[in-house]
């Protein structure tokens, strides 16, 4: 009786109108995932001040506004902001020697420091009433087609920056630095140049969105490179299946691998705030379905390519097990873990 009752009392209409706001906000941090597609996947650089460029965008942005400054002029200091923020990780990365993660740490601690003297307190509104904006959530269809056409002008410039000299360079870079190095290709110059650009894309979409929300705030890149990294992978995975050796550059460019996944990902949020779902219970039916859903859907276009009806019992019998095996690992590493912090030692580094 209280799970009928339960279902009775959501409103379906609700959920369904506030459904394309969520499509609007997945395709602007699809902007922001990708600035994680180039260090990540060109340059396999896991770069962690995102988070505190993409915080930066919408700092720049409202600060510039509120002093008179028009949108346009405040999107370019943004936008030369975020490429400012990449330059020190990279120059922290390259000539001081120090790790990408640890760089990445460094960046993002100080931006957010950064960012609080830029604002001068920890939220700005920039209400579409007062100022001018690109894109604002008061016009939800509007908004998702200014979404759709800054990502694709961004793809298209992506595809033909990445297919010039110096675009070839920071793909061959990341993909093998050592033969690159042998070529003659300073790969510290790259790494520096890819750094500056992701981060120049990460806070314009900080830009984007802060527009959108109508206010920036100094915590609002909190997690965003966690959901770009899970982005970018599991669009690429999800492009692999689907086109398999017919994948290319520009189709891993596309939304399908990452703006969808951003979509995705909010869509699956808001069932979440709909249904009232706590956070570890979804994490954990996710947890368990996530390798069965997969299997499954490799298993249809396997039965489709091949007519054989074996394929979907073997992906079927992969599922259950890797379901298993993935689940039983989880939750054995999670005791590790905890055995490892309750016994660990303190370490002394001598210099």
């Amino acid at each position: 009786m209280d799970i009928v009752s339960y279902f009775s009392s959501l409103d379906f209409m609700s959920f369904l109108n506030a459904l394309p706001g969520n499509i609007a906000q997945g395709i602007i941090w699809g902007l922001m995932g990708l600035g994680v597609f180039i260090t990540y996947k060109l340059l396999h650089f896991a770069d962690l001040s995102v988070d505190g460029s993409f915080a930066t965008g919408g700092a720049v942005t409202a600060i510039m506004l509120i002093n008179g400054c028009p949108i346009w002029v405040a999107m370019l200091v943004a936008v030369a902001a975020g490429l400012l923020a990449g330059l020190v990780t990279g120059l922290l990365h390259t000539l001081l020697g120090i790790p990408d993660i640890l760089s990445g740490i460094l960046t993002q601690i100080a931006l957010y420091s950064i960012n609080l003297n830029i604002m001068g307190k920890s939220n700005l509104p920039i209400s579409y009433r007062n100022y001018s904006l690109v894109i604002s959530a008061s016009n939800i269809n509007m908004a998702i087609i200014i979404a759709l056409i800054v990502v694709a002008i961004v793809i298209v410039a992506m595809y033909w920056y990445f297919g010039t000299e110096q675009g070839t360079t920071i793909r061959s870079t990341g993909s093998n630095p050592a033969m690159s190095k042998a070529q003659g290709i300073n790969i510290n110059f790259t790494k520096v140049i890819a750094l500056a650009l992701s981060n120049a894309v990460v806070a314009f979409s900080g830009s984007i969105f802060s527009q959108y929300q109508g206010f920036a705030d100094v915590n609002m890149g909190r997690g965003a490179i966690v959901i770009g990294l899970a982005a970018v992978i599991i669009g690429e995975v999800l492009g692999e299946a689907i086109f398999r050796k017919h994948i290319n550059f520009i189709i891993r460019l596309t939304g399908l691998p990452t703006v969808m996944s951003f979509v995705v990902s909010f869509f699956i949020l808001f069932i979440r705030l709909f249904l009232f779902l706590p956070v570890t219970l979804l994490l954990l039916f996710l947890l368990l379905l996530l390798p069965l859903r997969f299997f499954l859907f490799l298993s249809v276009f396997y039965f489709y390519y091949s007519g054989s009806p074996s394929g979907f019992s073997c992906a079927a019998l992969r599922a259950a097990f890797s379901c298993f095996f993935f689940s039983r690992s989880f939750l054995k590493n999670s005791d590790n873990i905890e055995e490892h912090s309750s016994s660990r030692t303190p370490c002394v580094i001598f210099t």
